[in-house]
């Protein structure tokens, strides 16, 4: 028999349960947080220095993303079938076959083979977000949110980390005669290596098969009352995390550059100085405050937490359209636009969770993953244009569009429960 079907299931012990999964999902983000942190801090040179062309350093980031949307779905099959401690073994598994490939292209100086390994790194970033979607397996309807966002917090430690081990990893490659650029890839290899260990060994029982155990059990009784399937709630759910990520990846990829044009002039140490500085406060303000967005899901609602993640969106474009000319206020609107990012994903997250029955659930999650990433890509690409044709302020108020968007649909995350059965969203 396997730990979930011997594992008894009252509330007290599926709460312990859950606080226990909550941790090693947590710890696990932040083994993920420092393996891609280190892979995508170094992506960009890569790509550019193997094709000779700096006009195609973004499709290491492209080639990751994609890689991303590619393997949600199946992580999430994975997943429906044989748990979550399965899926998320698999995709960080992958992921290093992957770093693997980097290296190897690396050192042949082949540009196809590196695109192909980042692609497949791509399967790690995949696990990594199906990761809140498992802290919510177990929650309840009063800590959903709370327990999501404490695993999305996590991602900041490792997210923070990662990239500066970038320093002591070429020197330990260098030392190993690893080819240029690569020794951070060591410290990769063991995050996900020290990840994988995690989930086998400290993720029992599997908390999404002993969800769908007590599913079943409640089914078999004539008195439960088994959750409702609300498609249309689901669907805006999934409308409303892939928005707010559109809206965050399209302003974030070309801050950078924006910047680099503000600071014209300056020293290449300074100008650099101001971009890490403001990307760091973006991603503090992503995933910092993450447990207060949780917690306001849980006690307001989700779809007003959702709308107030919207506010803080439409603050920081309207910041970015109106400051384009100023650094503070670029700054600024970057953290706004992290903070808004954070409450919309983790309330929309959560929405989704409990909109969808049980047999629909990681289907649907799989395919929220994959319609972030590839609206994600496909703002990041457009943006470059949008830029290019009336700049950073116009870009801003072009994205607002997704933001209108999301607000104007929220009824529909308000309707009330459809009958059990209805048509899959």
């Amino acid at each position: 028999m396997t730990p979930e079907s011997e594992l008894a299931t009252t509330p007290a012990e599926v709460a312990r349960v859950q606080r226990r999964t909550v941790w090693v999902l947590s710890l696990g983000q932040v083994l993920g947080g420092l393996a891609f942190g280190a892979t995508l801090s170094l992506g960009a040179v890569l790509a550019a220095r193997i094709s000779g062309d700096d006009s195609f350093s973004g499709l290491a980031a492209a080639a990751v993303t994609l890689g991303t949307a590619l393997t949600a779905v199946p992580l999430a099959a994975v997943a429906r079938r044989h748990g979550r401690r399965r899926s998320l073994t698999a995709g960080m598994a992958t992921a290093l076959v992957g770093v693997v490939l980097v290296i190897v292209a690396v050192s042949g100086a082949s540009f196809p083979l590196l695109l192909a390994g980042f692609l497949i790194i791509g399967a790690g970033q995949a696990a990594n977000l199906q990761s809140r979607f498992a802290a919510a397996d177990l929650a309840t309807d009063a800590s959903r949110g709370r327990d999501l966002s404490i695993v999305v917090w996590a991602t900041t430690i490792g997210a923070v980390l990662g990239p500066n081990l970038t320093g002591p990893g070429q020197i330990v490659g260098d030392a190993l005669g690893m080819p240029p650029l690569t020794g951070p890839y060591l410290f990769t290899v063991i995050a996900q290596l020290l990840a994988i260990v995690l989930y086998l060994v400290a993720m029992r029982p599997d908390p999404l098969l002993l969800a769908q155990r007590i599913v079943a059990t409640a089914a078999s009784s004539a008195r439960a009352i088994v959750r409702a399937d609300r498609p249309g709630v689901a669907r805006y759910a999934i409308f409303a995390v892939a928005a707010a990520h559109g809206t965050m990846v399209s302003i974030m990829a070309m801050t950078p550059v924006h910047l680099a044009h503000l600071t014209h002039g300056a020293s290449e140490a300074a100008t650099l100085s101001i971009i890490g500085l403001t990307i760091s406060l973006h991603i503090a303000g992503m995933y910092a405050l993450s447990p207060v967005f949780g917690i306001l899901a849980d006690k307001l609602g989700r779809v007003p937490t959702i709308l107030i993640g919207q506010g803080l969106l439409a603050a920081a474009l309207l910041t970015a359209s109106f400051g384009a000319e100023s650094t503070a206020a670029v700054t600024v609107a970057l953290v706004l636009l992290g903070l808004g990012w954070s409450a919309s994903t983790v309330a929309g997250s959560t929405l989704l969770t409990e909109a969808s029955s049980e047999e629909r659930r990681t289907r649907r999650q799989g395919i929220s993953d994959f319609t972030m990433s590839i609206v994600g890509a496909g703002g990041a690409i457009a943006a470059g244009a949008v830029l290019g044709w009336i700049g950073y302020g116009g870009l801003a108020l072009v994205v607002m569009a997704l933001v209108a968007a999301a607000v104007l649909l929220a009824p529909l995350g308000l309707r009330s429960a459809a009958p059990r059965g209805g048509a899959d969203g």
